[in-house]
């Protein structure tokens, strides 16, 4: 074991994966009983909401965990991209029979700001980590301060390094394999994504903190490549949405485990960020000319917006057209099985 693991007071180096919409606590506190890092995801939540989890991971947690924020700017609106986008979607919600939003877009995810931080606060969480970068000094010297340890997301040799320069304690070298949102924040050039087994090793020898593996790892033998490329741990994601502590959607959960999951692309279609799903309706009716991507899409997350009445109908109807189905290229790979026991495989590539 490692001394950074030893710090942390981790047993196996295995971090689930924070996932917004798809989990709360009840997968955390598994895997962290297991021996793993549990995290939540907190973008999404509201005041009331994060409280509430935060405090079941403060009284429950038998070892370490993890608390998640996004760190993305809060997007202006333009008013001529709006439209754009609703002139895109006009079509489908005419054949679906359905009354388009009107007004400005309403961001559906907060960045990590003061007020977030001062909740936080009492329930001083063992790690926090972050996507798209890291909050202001300020904030991030209020976190570090609790004695948290701070990891964060990149997706470049060069993010990697400016994370490290700017106070991250560990980063997660993210490949282009993983699914939900790219963490890219010093770029928006999809060409410089690599995958995990080229971005890894580069990571390692370009900084001095460790480096978390992420992207394509669903099993013990993608834990053990991970380790043999240098990670002091790895982070999965998609393997633990069918565990049955997790919480996604059921047509999410249906569509991991059918033949489409064997096909993923990144999309912005249904945030305005670059983010690796199940390829499905929305993905190709709205995309540009290459699946997944579209122009119009507004700045992330105010693309959502517009979609929220074509899901909520589709959902209903047992539909997964416009449901965002995030998922990795490991994909076909994973099998429902408790998220304890999944730690404990995945464990078992890191000693082989």
């Amino acid at each position: 074991m490692n001394d950074w693991l030893d710090r942390l007071g981790l047993r196996l180096p295995i971090i689930q994966a924070p996932m917004a919409g798809s989990q709360g606590s009840d997968l955390a506190l598994a895997v962290t009983a297991a021996g793993g890092l549990g995290s939540l995801p907190a973008a999404t939540l509201s005041p009331d909401a994060l409280r509430a989890e935060l405090r079941r991971l403060r009284d429950g947690a038998r070892g370490p965990w993890a608390v998640n924020f996004f760190c993305h700017a809060p997007p202006g609106h333009d008013a001529a991209r709006e439209a754009a986008w609703m002139a895109r979607l006009a079509p489908h919600y005419r054949a679906a029979g359905l009354t388009p939003p009107t007004g400005p877009a309403v961001a559906a995810r907060a960045p990590f700001d003061a007020a977030v931080a001062e909740l936080v606060a009492p329930y001083r969480p063992p790690v926090v980590s972050f996507h798209f970068g890291l909050p202001a000094p300020d904030l991030l010297a209020r976190v570090k301060s609790w004695g948290a340890v701070v990891l964060s997301s990149a997706t470049t040799v060069e993010e990697a390094r400016w994370l490290e320069t700017h106070g991250a304690d560990a980063i997660i070298a993210q490949g282009l394999e993983a699914g939900g949102h790219r963490g890219m924040f010093l770029t928006d050039d999809l060409s410089t994504q690599l995958g995990t087994l080229a971005l890894l090793p580069q990571v390692v020898r370009a900084v001095r903190v460790p480096v978390i593996a992420a992207g394509g790892i669903a099993d013990a033998a993608g834990v053990a490549a991970a380790r043999a490329l240098g990670a002091a741990a790895v982070q999965v994601g998609t393997a633990y949405l069918l565990c049955p502590e997790a919480s996604p959607h059921p047509l999410h959960r249906a569509a991991l485990q059918g033949p489409g999951a064997a096909q993923t692309a990144l999309t912005n279609v249904f945030t305005g960020r670059p983010a690796r799903g199940i390829v499905n309706r929305a993905m190709r009716a709205l995309a540009d000319g290459a699946v997944g991507w579209c122009a119009d899409a507004p700045a992330f997350p105010l693309a959502a917006h517009g979609l929220a009445p074509l899901r909520a109908q589709a959902e209903a109807a047992g539909r997964d057209d416009w449901t965002p189905l995030w998922a990795g290229q490991a994909a076909p790979l994973c099998r429902p099985q408790p998220a304890a026991d999944l730690t404990r495989a995945l464990a078992a590539g890191w000693a082989s």
